[in-house]
């Protein structure tokens, strides 16, 4: 009697135990994942202001951007891997210490070379704090406490996506640019404590011990060319030797990442995934949206800040975002049940058609528009992306079995990062090079950056516009009703694809109804 009363007595305090513990990881994962993606949404609102300080033409520190993108495709699934055979704590812990160097480096840089280096070492940071945080949710708990817990994160990620410009532009003005790496660092800082004292240890035993650093260098050697030659394009000649060698060296290192896929034990990417027309159309509409994201966030903070345009100063160009981000959180609640209504592939479309129709409205902007004037296609587009971003994040999971999600997911997340390098770098090219020759033909400064903006606007709603074509892809993609997991997955998708996994009334379309556009039942 006296061993089962102390039995007894030992499980509220094992109970109590184990919810500090799953209450230490959630909040450590989600004040880290909120800190990652505000910073990320943030520094494009900080290039003006770095430019000025560090002496350097914004066309350069674009690669503050496109690096951190290029680096963070090349580690996201390898973090997560790493995670699971090191120790997903020991990981994330790596990727805090990363995280806060970086800002450290960031911060006390003086010239662009410390200010580009610093951001695609937080590239690597960002993607192991996203990639082993949510590793550590899902082990922490099970079930409804589990789904729960995702469905915060998610929101943390979707916050810190949303208000990551205003809060550059509020420390801007207040600290200086530096203002928000050192913050960011402390906040980082924080999170180590938290991490040590109430996260457990945990790794996946069944996973096979291999580590793919050969798939993630291809991937980085398959990028890194694609962009440097969208940079210097306009400098070396479209037809270069130097361009067309950067194409050559993209296109054989994509060939060889094939290659050695095909023969790796654990593979960062499993090839057999590709032969599902729902993921593989799923994941180019991720990877549109992100790129169309990132290239829009760059091209308004710079428009919005010339003093040639607009003169915004950095909280004016963070608050000017707002109407954006508020319609697409605002449209968040509805994306889901919308998909559910006319299916994914229609709510995809129509996504992308609405965000197609708000860039064809700025391919118009000239040098008389006030702000008012670009308010209602940015948001028109923002609404457009969130419903084409929503059921393509869902999709790109719930296509696949239940084993195959962390899989799906890690390659939906890996195009994430490869939309915002190759977009961004794409528009900032159309824009510089369409502003410098409308400058040298005697134009206005104000009248050269609009036909910049301009230009880049057309060719962004050309990119969106080939989003609509995915419905072919994704014909037999039927969303189901909308849980809240599905409803946090919309939310943070604009900066993370949740592993949310098939819901169980999920079935698979049979064969004589591939029309696939019919609304579920």
């Amino acid at each position: 009697m006296k061993s089962r009363s102390a039995s007894s007595g030992s499980r509220p305090a094992a109970a109590a135990s184990g919810q500090k513990a799953a209450g230490g990881v959630l909040a450590a994962a989600c004040v880290s994942a909120l800190v990652v993606n505000a910073n990320t949404s943030a520094v494009t609102i900080l290039l003006p202001s770095i430019s000025k300080d560090v002496d350097a033409p914004i066309a350069q520190l674009q690669w503050a951007v496109t690096g951190y993108s290029l680096v963070g495709a090349a580690v996201i699934v390898t973090s997560g891997a790493l995670g699971d055979v090191l120790g997903r704590r020991k990981v994330f812990l790596a990727g805090l210490a990363l995280f806060i160097a970086s800002c450290a480096l960031i911060a006390l840089s003086t010239g662009a070379a410390g200010v580009v280096g610093g951001r695609m070492i937080q590239g690597a940071a960002g993607a192991t704090i996203l990639a082993c945080g949510m590793s550590l949710l899902s082990v922490a708990s099970s079930g409804a406490a589990q789904m729960k817990a995702i469905t915060l994160w998610g929101a943390a990620s979707a916050a810190g996506a949303a208000i990551g410009p205003l809060i550059g532009g509020v420390l801007v003005e207040w600290t200086g640019w530096q203002g928000l790496f050192w913050i960011d660092a402390g906040i980082a800082a924080a999170c180590v404590p938290l991490t040590l004292a109430t996260v457990q240890e945990s790794r996946d035993p069944n996973r096979p011990k291999s580590i793919d650093f050969v798939g993630s260098i291809l991937v980085a050697l398959a990028l890194a060319p694609v962009v440097l030659g969208l940079s210097k394009g306009n400098d070396w000649g479209w037809t270069s030797p130097a361009v067309l060698g950067c194409l050559a060296v993209a296109v054989a290192s994509t060939l060889l990442f094939v290659r050695v896929e095909r023969r790796v034990r654990a593979p960062l990417v499993d090839l057999a995934l590709l032969r599902n027309e729902v993921l593989v159309g799923a994941t180019l509409a991720i990877l549109i949206v992100a790129g169309t994201i990132n290239g829009l966030m760059y091209l308004i903070s710079i428009y919005f800040q010339n003093p040639a345009t607009l003169g915004l100063n950095a909280l004016q160009a963070g608050l000017a975002t707002l109407p954006a981000a508020a319609g697409m959180i605002a449209i968040t609640p509805l994306i889901t049940p919308l998909a559910s209504r006319v299916g994914g592939a229609r709510a995809i479309a129509f996504g992308f058609a609405l965000a197609t129709a708000g860039f064809a409205a700025l391919a118009f902007v000239d040098a008389s528009w006030t702000y008012a004037a670009f308010v209602l296609p940015l948001v028109g587009l923002a609404v457009g992306l969130g419903f084409a971003n929503g059921p393509a994040s869902s999709g790109s999971t719930s296509s696949v079995s239940d084993d195959q999600v962390g899989q799906a997911a890690g390659i939906s997340n890996m195009a994430r990062y490869i939309g915002a390098s190759v977009a961004v770098a794409a528009v900032a090219t159309v824009s510089n090079a369409v502003t410098n020759n409308h400058a040298d033909a005697g134009a206005s400064p104000a009248d050269a950056l609009a036909s910049g903006f301009a230009a880049a606007s057309l060719l962004m709603a050309i990119w969106t516009a080939a989003g609509i074509a995915l419905v072919v892809l994704l014909r037999r993609h039927r969303a189901a009703r909308a849980r809240p997991i599905d409803i946090a997955a919309a939310a943070a998708a604009t900066a993370h694809t949740l592993p949310a996994g098939p819901p169980p009334e999920l079935e698979t379309v049979p064969a004589e109804e591939e029309t696939g556009l019919a609304p579920a039942h």
